[in-house]
């Protein structure tokens, strides 16, 4: 199966740098005409991006607002239209990473990184996503980590909005389905800016961006699954789910806390777990 994305159009957030220029640069030899979008203090290496994909025969332009500034990313939405006509891809790469204990973070600081990392990742894919509807083609890549996935201490407000874009993609995936809207997240493990000081040097020399780039480019492609989410990095590759472990049954009239606290190695057992979809959640809540 070959990615091929020639005239499709594509936005990624925070591209002057790290993963966003790599995912940038990959999408454009891949034939896509690419937004790099950043902050205007990264005005700089956003604009040598499009000038390096215009270089190696691309097409490129730069947006430079924050992701929070819904103004800004709906100007950046037209403008693109403006000049090709339609968009048909979106990378949510943005993010802040917050690293310190929970206690010892301002709230104003925990508002900055939801913010950014859940809150940017809503105003991009709003502003996208009629358009996608009104095409009938639309790929949405959100940017989720195993931080937010599973329990990491010293980053609870970064884990809070992480965990929460992975609840962005699955409204969005079902509700985009019916009008040929697919949208992933990808949990990544690279070495960038955001990582640097938090790897050891071993660790930061096999963490390349390839695995990383790979992944993301599968997952806005035309063979895109729905509602997948991909931890990726260093060559390897894997699929991670919430899941419901199968559970224990207790008898109207038994139901008391003890019995919950007796049978509670019973309902946490793995054995035979699952990853249902919304409809089939419904029913098991119905046949309880």
């Amino acid at each position: 199966m070959q990615i091929n994305l020639a005239g499709k159009v594509a936005i990624v957030t925070g591209a002057g740098n790290g993963l966003g220029r790599t995912y940038a640069f990959a999408l454009a030899q891949r034939g896509a005409k690419v937004v790099v979008n950043d902050l205007a203090s990264e005005g700089a290496a956003a604009q040598g991006v499009v000038e390096a994909i215009a270089a190696a025969g691309g097409e490129a332009i730069v947006c430079d607002c924050s992701v929070t500034d819904e103004t800004g990313v709906a100007d950046m939405v037209a403008r693109t239209r403006d000049r090709w006509g339609r968009v048909d891809i979106l990378i949510n790469n943005a993010g802040m990473l917050q690293n310190r204990r929970f206690g010892r973070v301002s709230l104003e600081e925990i508002r900055r990184i939801v913010e950014v990392n859940l809150m940017g990742s809503v105003i991009c894919s709003h502003a996208v996503w009629e358009a996608m509807s009104e095409q009938g083609y639309g790929r949405i890549l959100m940017t989720t980590s195993e931080g937010g996935l599973y329990p990491v201490p010293g980053a609870a407000s970064y884990a809070a909005a992480k965990l929460g874009v992975v609840g962005l993609m699955n409204a969005l995936s079902a509700e985009g389905d019916r009008y040929g809207i697919r949208v992933n997240s990808i949990a990544p493990a690279a070495a960038t800016r955001m990582t640097d000081g938090l790897l050891s040097e071993r660790d930061f020399a096999r963490m390349g961006p390839a695995s990383v780039v790979a992944a993301a480019l599968f997952l806005v492609g035309e063979q895109a699954p729905r509602g997948a989410i991909l931890a990726v990095g260093a060559g390897r590759f894997e699929r991670a789910y919430i899941t419901h472990t199968l559970g224990a049954e207790i008898p109207d009239g038994k139901v008391t806390p003890e019995a919950v606290a007796e049978r509670f190695m019973e309902i946490s057992c793995r054995m035979g777990d699952q990853a249902p979809d919304g409809m089939h959640s419904v029913a098991r809540v119905g046949q309880a």
